[in-house]
């Protein structure tokens, strides 16, 4: 699938934010800091996830 340059910025954020959160997970294992981070992470794939969808929905390059 052939994707715009919009679409790569925004899916490389994502990714870089959803590190962030699991390094720092897996840093505070054993701790609640690390559950949240953990569940944050997951979220935000969910996010990460609408997000690309609804680009590819709108973006005449994409879809």
């Amino acid at each position: 699938m052939k994707t715009c340059h919009q679409f790569d910025a925004v899916r490389a954020e994502y990714e870089r934010e959803i590190g962030f959160m699991l390094a720092h997970s897996k840093r505070h294992e054993g701790r609640p800091a690390a559950k949240s981070s953990a569940k944050q992470a997951a979220s935000t794939k969910q996010r990460m996830a609408r997000a690309l969808n609804s680009h590819v929905g709108r973006c005449p390059e994409c879809g």
